[in-house]
């Protein structure tokens, strides 16, 4: 099965960014992370590779003191190796377009923890830097909080992660790199437990569609 087919030519991304606060329009993205995953041939979908990025606060970014203690981020430290939003996006942006391209997919959908958050940011940094080409659905998202939710009785996604069976560490969390690929393995989860219930097969007209 390809997962084009899955997801009505949607292509989902699991994205995950640390912020320097709540305000999409006004604070700064510190860190972004986005983990692609894949769908082999029996339709099982599982995790294939993330991209993780540390970002230099745009020009007036504000930066709240709880969020830095909260996720230990040092924006200004020499070594972090930062690159400014709009490199950052143009590059991301460039590897999911690669990745539409190569599943067959008409564009990519967010998937996210609170998705309405990471998009939030996006979104922002897209208007920002003034990009024409998003990838991405500019306002339909998977929320794996919800879909968690349904699936395990969690919306946190230590909870979530928990039920599932997915290892996860509190000391490592609050990173962009490991809580999108905690978020992809538990978005493959759900996925992957409603496909073995039988929950969703292909139409017959996608597969005569494949065949012509």
């Amino acid at each position: 099965m390809a997962i084009r087919e899955r997801f009505r030519g949607f292509l989902p991304v699991i994205v995950d960014i640390e912020t320097g606060g709540f305000s999409a329009p006004t604070d700064a993205i510190l860190e972004i992370a986005a983990t692609l995953v894949r769908m082999d041939e029996r339709g099982t979908l599982a995790v294939h590779e993330t991209h993780s990025f540390n970002v230099k606060p745009f020009e007036g970014a504000n930066i709240e003191q709880s969020a830095l203690d909260f996720t230990g981020i040092d924006p200004y430290h020499p070594f972090r190796e930062a690159e400014s939003e709009k490199d950052v996006f143009a590059e991301l942006f460039r590897i999911v377009r690669k990745e539409i391209k190569d599943q067959g997919c008409n564009r990519a959908i967010l998937v996210g923890h609170n998705a309405h958050f990471d998009a939030g940011f996006v979104n922002a940094a897209v208007e920002r830097c003034e990009i024409k080409r998003n990838p991405f659905h500019p306002f339909s998202h998977f929320d794996t909080a919800t879909l968690a939710g349904l699936a395990y009785g969690q919306t946190v996604l230590a909870k979530g992660c928990q039920e599932a069976g997915i290892p996860f560490s509190n000391d490592e969390a609050h990173s962009a790199a490991y809580d999108a690929e905690r978020t992809a393995e538990l978005f493959c989860a759900i996925v992957n437990r409603w496909q073995a219930l039988g929950g969703w097969e292909p139409r017959l007209s996608m597969v005569e569609d494949e065949d012509d």
